[in-house]
């Protein structure tokens, strides 16, 4: 039986967020998420489609051989 605290797994699961995301195995990482704003600041797009953008980028996360940041949050 695994003993760890409700925190301590949260701290689990956020260290293994971040190395994931240090690694690059995340599709939607938080660099594309900023990227994605600052074009919606810049007025380039708006935010809908950048939100549809970031669907986008979910959805084809695992035929890209990534993962989505919620997938990495979880296997943490």
């Amino acid at each position: 039986m695994n003993d760890r605290t409700a925190f301590e797994a949260s701290i689990d699961k956020r260290a293994e967020l971040n190395r994931a995301e240090a690694s690059g195995e995340i599709a939607d990482s938080m660099t594309v998420r900023l990227e994605l704003m600052e074009k919606v600041r810049a007025g380039v797009i708006t935010l809908k489609q950048a939100q549809d953008q970031l669907k986008k980028i979910q959805r084809t996360a695992a035929a890209n051989g990534k993962v989505t940041r919620a997938q990495a949050f979880n296997r943490g």
